[in-house]
């Protein structure tokens, strides 16, 4: 089976959940289990959560989702520029605040993650999850 969506969503919070929704959908139709659906609800609401945060004013978030047998890989863009230098962090922050979680969270429960370049001013973040 080979599912494959894009998704250009509006810079506000409420795309967040969109996106979740339309990917646990997505994750309705394949054998995936339980843990992986749930790394993969935390990997895009991250990855969104940020693009909304960070994009510039008046951007788009645009998303991709491509599942096949094996893998599911999310792609996640914004108008704007890569955090670090296009860096993942694998540490959380020190002290542990509100902010600086996703980055982390994403390296920790992807089996790839990667900025990858894109258009010019986009940032695109290239997510990996084995199912």
């Amino acid at each position: 089976m080979h599912l494959s969506m894009t998704l250009s969503l509006p810079r506000q919070p409420s795309s967040v959940s969109g996106a979740r929704r339309v990917l646990t959908t997505l994750m309705s139709l394949t054998e995936a289990g339980e843990e992986t659906r749930d790394h993969l609800a935390v990997l895009i609401s991250e990855a969104c959560a940020n693009a909304v945060r960070h994009a510039e004013p008046d951007s788009t978030v645009d998303i991709s989702i491509d599942l096949d047998d094996h893998d599911c890989v999310l792609q996640v863009g914004n108008r704007g520029t890569s955090p670090d230098g296009a860096g993942l962090r694998a540490a959380l922050p020190a002290p542990l605040t509100i902010g600086g979680r996703g980055l982390p969270l994403i390296t920790a429960l992807a089996d790839t993650a990667t900025f990858v370049p894109g258009p010019p001013g986009q940032v695109l973040l290239r997510m990996t999850k084995r199912l």
